[in-house]
């Protein structure tokens, strides 16, 4: 989870060829979960990966696996951002925007980090003007040596005043390479924010620098043109504002865009990709010193947000109607200034007025309301805003689905194709993730038995209406909201959304991530969320949800095999991960606990045994002392071999060889056995009986292997059916799981029934 972010505008797919930065899905590129955690600041929908905070160091990083409803930060700290408009694999915390808006095409010449690292001066410049797009998105990864010698305050000087120089004969199109300046101009803040000791700190010879560079990037004529070529440079560059905090030397420059935006040919002509930077650049301005002063002296950018959004209602519904959203957030957010309040009130009053929470405007409505639920609720019959969340959940959470005893889908479109479909994949997870951890049950005291899996119509759905309900950030691709699983009554639940940019084709983005979150919170990490937080457990946390989401869907992870073979941390440090750096965080984490369960298991699960007693200090020192660096050669080795290749398959658990069981009878099953090329045709089952001995705490079937589909189902008092059971497992494939627990003495039946015809499939018993 995170704080509300700046709205993406959505729909790139069919506005590619006119507009080569708008909306581009979130996650399309990315890995399965890209949550980048991000500061948490009150009152919103979604959060930038616009430049730097102003803030001096990162914000707080705010996971995508939550406490629960309300509790992901004080509502002094959350606030959604201005929603984004670039694609999601370049969102990383709220860090300075990590890679270019454009998606560049691909490099014509390799890339080598040292052409920016050796060179200095003009040569420098004049290597990075020559430079292709996506090679300069590359510098957003340095880090060390690297990052020091590109990137440090003399380098980040020249280049700023080589900005300065190209801006003065700015010709409205990147033909002078502008754009490339301005992206490494970005991409130094960016590493230099999370790798200070790396680089070394930003002073006053910067900031001169810099402010020259825009200052002639914004006196030129060429960057007020209306046009294609004009859009990229002029985003980047209002970004860069941001980046280098001058956000309050610059609100002239935020309030003619406002002003002269015009839907009519700025969007056809791209340009709604340069304003949309503009709602993270008043954001961030909140964090800036003397912003707050500024606008109380020259109050008129509120009028310019308010006329903003008021003469361009009508793009509510559409692809563009994220700008309106981001410009009402953005107004409503300055209640929070008590000495603007009696000019704001009446501007938000008015956006309210002109729209409801349901239906065609329902973005604007929430997000007037969620701003004034966090600075001005006393007063929200005034907006008539009160009971805001209930309100929008009944307007937009139409659909009731129940999948199993165990799972309740609440959604905001999916008909009843899809409603199956997502079930089939959410109760098929639970015999391969229990295949992994090999559990013994549920951790003590979690009586989270039940989930509640809410599913937006989109990520731009999710991002803001997410955040209005449930008071959540959602910078990020899904949010697990565990609460407190000892309390009677509490409900977790996970939000996730339709993958727009996926369709005609049906998915619901991070399903399988945020699910396994779920079960690992139940069978793996005891307590609430926040006392798993204790020490570091990051990397498993969100690498494990990657793991089995990429495995168990038998797709390959390119993202974390691409990183694999960069070599970039040892298996050591992955053990201190926090919140953060989303490549880090997820990528990374993927890696630790692919090498920790397929080459050390017997190590993992000694962690594991601890995390599921809550003994935080005791894992981790069997992962800082025990282990240390003990596996950082091997696990460099294996990053080798699996950017080679040996990553390919996704990952697949190695289900515990068992002996065959003993029983003349193949239905018998027996303790610790297993009943190898088992076979049924459709509509038929395999039938299978044990002898429970008193006193059994548990009994788990497991089957495997083999070809076609076979659903598990048991039955305590006699043989089991499909309409004839008390338990069942029910995945897409072979793959299953019962854990019986305080099972009756005597005989207890089991069967796998063949949805599909099954054969060459084990069936093993294990009590």
């Amino acid at each position: 989870m995170s704080p509300s972010r700046l709205l993406r505008l959505p729909q790139l797919a069919r506005l590619l060829t006119l507009v080569l930065s708008l909306f581009l899905a979130a996650g399309l590129f990315a890995p399965q979960s890209q949550a980048a955690p991000a500061a948490a600041t009150p009152g919103g929908a979604s959060t930038p990966n616009t430049p730097a905070g102003p803030a001096p160091q990162p914000a707080t990083g705010s996971p995508e696996r939550g406490a629960g409803e309300g509790k992901s930060a004080p509502a002094d700290q959350r606030a959604p951002l201005p929603l984004d408009t670039r694609p999601a694999e370049v969102k990383a915390s709220t860090a300075p925007t990590v890679k270019s808006f454009r998606l560049g095409a691909a490099a014509e010449q390799p890339c080598a980090i040292g052409d920016f690292s050796g060179r200095t001066g003009s040569d420098l410049v004049q290597h990075i003007k020559a430079a292709d797009i996506q090679c300069i998105n590359s510098l957003f990864q340095l880090t060390g040596g690297d990052a020091r010698g590109a990137f440090r305050e003399e380098q980040m000087s020249t280049v700023a005043y080589a900005l300065r120089d190209a801006a003065a004969s700015y010709p409205g199109d990147n033909s002078t390479s502008v754009e490339q300046l301005v992206l490494f101009l970005r991409a130094g803040y960016f590493v230099q924010w999370y790798h200070k000791d790396d680089v070394g700190a930003y002073g006053t010879a910067l900031q001169t620098a810099i402010r020259s560079g825009l200052d002639a990037f914004f006196a030129s004529a060429h960057s007020r043109d209306v046009a294609a070529g004009n859009a990229p440079i002029l985003g980047e560059s209002v970004t860069l504002i941001d980046s280098a905090q001058e956000n309050v030397r610059y609100l002239p420059v935020i309030k003619r865009l406002l002003t002269d935006y015009n839907s009519g040919t700025w969007n056809p002509g791209g340009m709604a990709w340069a304003v949309n930077p503009v709602f993270t650049v008043l954001f961030r301005g909140h964090q800036v010193p003397g912003f707050d002063a500024a606008v109380e002296a020259d109050p008129s950018v509120l009028d310019a947000l308010s006329a903003f959004a008021t003469r361009n209602n009508d793009l509510l519904g559409g692809d563009f109607g994220v700008l309106v959203y981001n410009a009402s957030k953005e107004l409503a957010r300055f209640l929070k200034d008590t000495a603007l309040q009696a000019k704001v009130r009446p501007l938000a009053k008015g956006l309210v007025d002109a729209s409801a929470p349901n239906g065609r405007t329902v973005f604007q409505w929430a997000a007037v309301a969620d701003s004034v639920s966090y600075y001005d609720a006393a007063n929200c019959s005034y907006y008539g805003t009160c009971n805001a969340p209930d309100r929008l959940k009944a307007g937009v959470l139409t659909v009731n689905y129940t999948c199993s005893p165990s799972i309740k889908l609440i959604a905001q479109a999916l008909d009843s194709t899809q409603l199956g479909t997502a079930c089939t994949s959410l109760t098929g997870q639970d015999a391969f993730f229990h295949s992994v951890v090999k559990d013994n049950g549920p951790v003590k005291d979690d009586t989270n038995n039940t989930i509640e899996v809410v599913v937006f119509h989109s990520s731009l759905d999710y991002q803001v209406l997410a955040a209005a309900i449930y008071k959540i950030d959602t910078n990020n691709g899904g949010m697990y909201l565990e609460g407190n699983p000892a309390a009677a009554g509490n409900q977790p639940r996970f939000l996730c959304y339709e993958a727009e940019w996926a369709r005609p084709s049906f998915e619901i983005w991070n399903l399988n991530h945020e699910y396994t979150h779920y079960l690992d919170g139940r069978f793996d990490m005891y307590g609430d969320f926040n006392a798993g937080m204790t020490t570091p457990t990051v990397w498993w946390v969100e690498g494990f949800a990657e793991y089995v989401s990429y495995s168990y869907r038998k797709v390959d992870n390119d993202a974390a095999i691409a990183a694999a073979g960069r070599h970039t941390y040892k298996l050591s440090d992955l053990f201190d991960t926090g919140y953060g750096d989303q490549d880090r965080v997820y990528r990374w984490g993927y890696l630790a606990v692919r090498y920790m369960l397929e080459q050390h298991r017997s190590d993992m699960d000694a962690v594991l045994a601890k995390y599921r007693v809550g003994d935080w200090a005791g894992a981790r020192t069997l992962l800082k002392t025990t282990i240390g660096t003990r596996y950082d050669a091997g696990f460099d080795s294996w990053l080798t071999a699996c950017a080679g290749g040996a990553c390919a398959g996704g990952g697949t658990p190695t289900i515990p060889q068992l002996p065959e069981c003993a029983g003349a009878d193949t239905r018998q099953l027996d303790a610790n056995c297993a009943r190898s090329n088992v076979a049924a045709t459709t509509g038929n089952y395999a039938h299978f009986y044990l002898t429970v001995p008193a006193g059994t705490k548990q009994v788990k079937i497991t089957t495997s292997g083999g070809t076609g589909n076979g659903d598990l189902y048991y039955n305590p008092g006699g043989w089991a059916y499909t309409d004839a059971n008390t338990a069942r497992s029910t995945g897409p494939d072979n793959s299953e799981t019962l854990t019986v627990t305080n099972p009756p003495a005597g005989y207890v039946f089991f069967s796998l029934y063949a949805q599909q015809g099954f054969s060459g499939v084990t069936v093993t018993s294990e009590f």
